[in-house]
């Protein structure tokens, strides 16, 4: 009837079959993830420029400036003058206060008196 071989054979056909499944399910799952990616990532780009299109619109001078003039009493705006507008040469100078740390002692590294110095682990 059948051999050995046949039955061995017949074994790894099927075996080889599962394998051959098994990799085109989770080729296909790992491309409905990616399509699902791209898909998530076009839509996020649509989000951003359509953030961009709405601030570009709510951030335009002439609308701003109507608001102020709409809203002056509300918000008590007043006009800039020319002096409020300085340069850094413009502001005065402040003194830099530095410590003296040269009369502190530094830990383990101030002078201790003696005649050896210690480099690391090694006195020499």
């Amino acid at each position: 009837m059948f051999r050995t071989s046949d039955i061995v054979l017949i074994a790894v056909m099927v075996s080889a079959a599962a394998f051959t499944y098994k990799t085109k399910h989770d080729a296909e799952s790992q491309l409905d993830a990616a399509r699902k990616i791209e898909q998530q990532i076009r839509f996020e780009e649509d989000s951003i420029d359509l953030l961009k299109a709405d601030w570009s619109l709510l951030s335009q001078p002439a609308r701003l400036q109507k608001l102020s003039e709409l809203y002056e009493s509300q918000l008590q705006l007043q006009p800039v003058e020319a002096r409020q507008v300085v340069t850094l040469d413009d502001l005065p100078a402040r003194p830099v206060d530095i410590p003296d740390f040269s009369t502190q002692r530094l830990g383990g590294m101030a002078d201790s008196g003696t005649d050896k110095i210690v480099t690391g682990a090694v006195t020499q």
